[in-house]
């Protein structure tokens, strides 16, 4: 898969950027969730039976980020887990659109004579809540007419589970809540942050508890602050472990930045500078202070029991 970045107006058609017809799906596409798929796997199908590239145009920084709009504080899936999952589903190309204030300002008309018709799309696929332009002017719906009927355009239906509709917000209301389970089952993954593991304060290997701090490598939504059963990737093996996320009430006062902090099962080894990934798989407890080292230790025996039994049914 090849990433290109776009910036308004379009610079390069035909040059950095492919003339070709293409089937394209639209839209932001954080968490990548089984509602996104079901619109990039309808993209695909199209793609085959046409035998047209599939791309997918995303916008970065997220709309909301930029115009400060709405409760959002990181990405479920910053650009590097984004592209890696689109690669992985088969998609051709990944467009980045660079999304700024005067962006914004773009009306409907301009959007599609001025970035799609000049990408060659030949049909636009969208989710059903899919909206563009200027204060969300446009709707799937004006991008046949407004393209001189050059495009064509499908929209894919809201993807259910038990009832309810798969969306970003339902993730990130699930991990404010601690519930790694739920965001799970709305993403048809794990939640996973990448990061590299950096030095700490290496209290932990002094309590017989060492642990991997893993600094994030992109600005991604923060879990509910406690312990959590966690798989933990590093050089394509696979770990089991027990993660805090947290401030480590215990030692400071609170005021650091959430830090997150894994023990690993039946591991001994240094790997500071390594790039990890690590899969939340289900909330044991929330973070709390204790009065002491011997009370710190005697829960984190505990956490250890249990984040193994959940990893082992």
């Amino acid at each position: 898969m090849k990433t290109i970045t776009l910036t308004y107006p379009l610079i390069g058609v035909g040059e950095t950027i492919p003339v070709q017809r293409q089937i394209l799906a639209i839209g932001q596409f954080d968490g990548l969730h089984l509602g996104h798929v079901s619109v990039i796997q309808r993209a695909l199908e199209l793609g085959r039976s046409l035998q047209l590239p599939v791309a997918v145009l995303t916008f970065h920084p997220h709309p909301k980020e930029v115009m400060g709009k709405g409760d959002y504080e990181g990405y479920l899936t910053p650009l590097r887990d984004k592209e890696s999952i689109l690669e992985e589903l088969g998609v051709d190309y990944m467009y980045v659109g660079e999304f700024t204030p005067e962006f914004s300002k773009v009306p409907p008309s301009d959007f599609v004579t001025k970035v799609l018709l000049p990408l060659q799309v030949a049909t636009a696929v969208v989710g059903f809540d899919f909206r563009f332009g200027f204060m969300g002017e446009g709707t799937a719906e004006a991008i046949h007419p407004l393209s001189g009927g050059k495009i064509d355009v499908e929209t894919v239906a809201p993807f259910l589970l038990e009832e309810e509709k798969v969306g970003s917000s339902g993730i990130r209301a699930a991990l404010k809540l601690g519930d790694a389970e739920k965001a799970h089952r709305l993403l048809g993954r794990p939640y996973r942050v990448r990061g590299t593991v950096v030095g700490g304060d290496k209290r932990g290997r002094t309590i017989g508890f060492p642990t991997a701090n893993v600094d994030p490598s992109g600005h991604y939504v923060t879990p509910a602050k406690g312990v959590y059963a966690v798989r933990f990737g590093l050089e394509g093996e696979v770990y089991g472990g027990v993660m805090n996320v947290g401030v480590k009430p215990t030692f400071t006062d609170g005021s650091i930045k959430p830090t997150f902090e894994t023990h690993l099962f039946d591991f001994d080894r240094s790997i500071y500078g390594e790039d990890v990934w690590i899969d939340l798989v289900q909330y044991i407890r929330p973070e709390r202070k204790f009065s002491g080292i011997d009370e710190l230790v005697a829960q984190i025996a505990k956490d250890a029991d249990e984040a193994r039994g959940i990893l082992n049914q």
